[in-house]
C-alpha cells in the first residue's frame, strides 16, 4: 500500500512492481489527481507547468528515471539560464554562487555597496559551528548581513520559500556545510567547481512539462497492474497481527484494508498524524517539521510584448519589500514552449514565503494583478495584456528545513526501525528537488522490497 500519489509515492509504487511483479500495489492520493507538486494546467490554449518547471541533472536519480519512462529525445535544456536579481531599484545578473553565497570571483556590483562587498570580501574567521546552525547566521557572520539579505535569501526563497536565518546549513547546503566544519573559506572556489566546465546545463526539462513525469509514471504503475486511487482520504494506520490496516473514506462510512507493507509518502503533518500510534517517536518528530505555502502566477500575454526580455527571469530579495519573491519568463526559458505558444507567451511569479500569509491571502485576480505589475515594472516595460492566467495554490507543500532537521529525521528512521514493513519518502526527508524526492522513493521501495521477501521466505520455512 502507497499513502500519497505525488511524485514519491508514484517512483515507489513503480518500483515496487519492477521488483515484484505479482505484488498487489494499491496507490490512495487524497488530490483529484496524482502528481502532487507537479502539476500542468491549460493556459491560453497550452498545457503549461503550474509547479516546478525544471529537474536537477548534476544528480542522476531524475535523468535516470525519465530515460526508463519516456525516449531521451524527450529530455530539453533551458534555452537560457541567464538570471538576474531585481534589487534595489535594478535588475542586476545574478553572480556565480553556490546557493546565493558568492565565490571569490563573483561580480557583486549593483546588488551590494562597496562597503558591503569589502565586508564580503573581508571574510570574517570561522565561528564556533556546534551541530548545526542556521545559513543565515553562519554566513553573516562570514560574509556580514548583506550577502545574505541579498543574495542568500532570494535563492534559498526559491528552493525552500523560506527564510534563510533560520534554515539549517547542514541540510540546505551540505557542501558549504563540510567547508565551515573544517574552518575553510566560503569564498574559495571547490576542487571540483560545480558550474565550470560543464557540457551540460544543471537543470532539465521535459517537452510539454515537466507535469508530464506524474503522468508517465502513473501510466506505467496501471500497466504493470497497480491500483491508483484518487480523491482518498487515508485516515488511519494500524497494526495488525499479521500486517498493517489503512481506513479510509469518510468517518460515516470507513472503508478497511490491509496490507504487508506501506509506504506513507505525504507531507509532514499528515505523516505525523497517520504514524502517531504505530510510530509515536516517528511521529513526534515529523510534527516539528513546519511547512511554507507558496502560490505560483502564471500568465499567458502576447508574444510581441515580451520577445525582447533578456534572461531568463529573476529572484527579488524579501529585503526590497515586493509582493512577488521571483518571476520566470518560461517561453523564453524553454523553447518547446515558445514554439507551442506561438504567438502567445508565458511568464510566471511566485509568492509566499514561511511564515507570511498575508500575500497569499488575496484574491486571484489580486495574485494575477500583483505578478503582471512587479513583473513589468522590473524590466522597464508597460503593463503586460493578459490573454489568460492561473493561480496554482500549493498550501504547506514545501517543508522547512529548520535547523536541527537532520536529527529529526533521523529520529524518524530510528523510530521507524522497530515497524518492520512501515516506509517514509517525499521531499520532507533528504531534499526537496525532484532527484532528491525520487532517491527516497527508491529506498523506501527497496526496503519494502526486502520486507515482502522476509515475510515470503517465513511462509515458506
Amino acid at each position: 500500500m502507497v499513502i500519497g500519489g505525488g511524485l514519491a509515492g508514484l517512483t515507489a509504487a513503480r518500483d515496487v512492481l519492477i521488483a515484484a511483479p505479482a505484488t498487489e500495489v494499491i496507490v490512495l492520493d487524497a488530490s483529484d489527481r496524482v502528481g502532487g507538486k507537479l502539476r500542468r494546467e491549460r493556459i491560453g490554449g497550452h498545457l503549461v507547468d503550474v509547479g516546478a518547471e525544471a529537474m536537477l541533472a548534476t544528480r542522476l536519480e531524475a535523468v535516470d528515471l525519465v530515460a526508463e519512462l519516456t525516449d531521451v529525445s524527450e529530455v530539453v535544456t533551458p534555452a537560457t539560464t541567464s538570471a538576474r536579481v531585481w534589487s534595489r531599484g535594478g535588475l542586476y545578473p545574478l553572480p556565480r554562487t553556490r546557493i546565493g553565497v558568492p565565490l571569490a570571483d563573483s561580480d557583486v556590483t549593483g546588488l551590494l555597496t562597496d562597503e558591503e562587498a569589502l565586508r564580503m570580501r573581508s571574510e570574517a574567521p570561522a565561528p564556533e559551528l556546534g551541530d548545526d546552525v542556521s545559513v543565515g547566521e553562519y554566513v553573516g557572520a562570514r560574509l556580514g548581513k548583506a550577502v545574505v539579505d541579498r543574495l542568500v535569501e532570494p535563492l534559498l526563497g526559491g528552493v525552500y520559500a523560506g527564510h534563510a536565518r533560520s534554515l539549517s546549513l547542514r541540510a540546505t547546503m551540505p557542501a558549504l556545510w563540510e567547508t565551515a566544519r573544517m574552518g575553510g573559506s566560503l569564498l574559495t572556489l571547490p576542487a571540483v567547481d560545480p558550474q565550470a566546465g560543464k557540457p551540460r546545463p544543471p537543470f532539465i526539462g521535459l517537452i510539454g512539462g515537466v507535469g508530464r513525469l506524474p503522468e508517465l509514471l502513473k501510466a506505467d504503475v496501471v500497466r504493470r497492474g497497480g491500483v491508483i486511487e484518487s480523491s482518498t482520504i487515508v485516515r488511519e494506520l494500524a497494526r495488525t497481527a499479521t500486517g498493517w490496516s489503512v481506513t479510509s473514506g469518510p468517518t460515516t462510512a470507513p472503508r478497511q484494508l490491509t496490507a504487508d507493507a506501506v509506504i506513507v509518502a505525504v507531507p509532514p503533518a499528515a505523516a505525523s498524524r497517520l504514524l502517531a500510534a504505530v510510530a509515536p517517536g516517528a511521529s513526534s518528530a515529523l510534527g516539528e517539521i513546519e511547512t511554507a505555502s507558496v502560490a505560483v502566477i502564471t500568465l499567458a500575454v502576447p508574444m510581441s510584448e515580451v520577445a525582447a526580455w533578456e534572461g531568463s527571469g529573476f529572484l527579488v530579495p524579501p529585503v526590497d519589500g515586493r509582493g512577488i519573491k521571483a518571476s520566470t519568463f518560461s517561453s523564453a526559458k524553454w523553447g518547446w514552449l515558445a514554439a507551442d505558444g506561438g504567438s502567445t507567451a508565458y511568464v510566471r511569479a511566485s509568492v509566499g514565503r514561511a511564515g507570511e500569509t498575508a500575500t497569499l491571502q488575496r484574491d486571484d485576480a489580486e495574485l494575477v494583478a500583483l505578478g503582471a505589475r512587479e513583473i513589468a515594472e522590473a524590466v522597464g516595460a508597460p503593463p503586460l495584456t493578459i490573454v489568460d492566467s492561473h493561480v496554482q495554490r500549493w498550501g504547506g507543500a514545501l517543508p522547512q528545513y529548520a535547523v536541527g532537521h537532520i536529527d529529526r529525521v533521523a529520529r524518524v528512521r530510528a523510530a521507524l526501525a522497530g515497524c518492520a514493513g512501515i516506509s517514509v519518502a517525499g521531499a520532507t526527508y533528504d531534499g526537496v528537488g525532484i532527484p532528491a524526492v525520487i532517491g527516497t522513493a527508491r529506498t523506501a521501495a527497496r526496503e519494502t522490497v526486502t520486507h515482502l521477501k522476509s515475510l515470503s521466505g517465513r511462509a515458506e520455512q
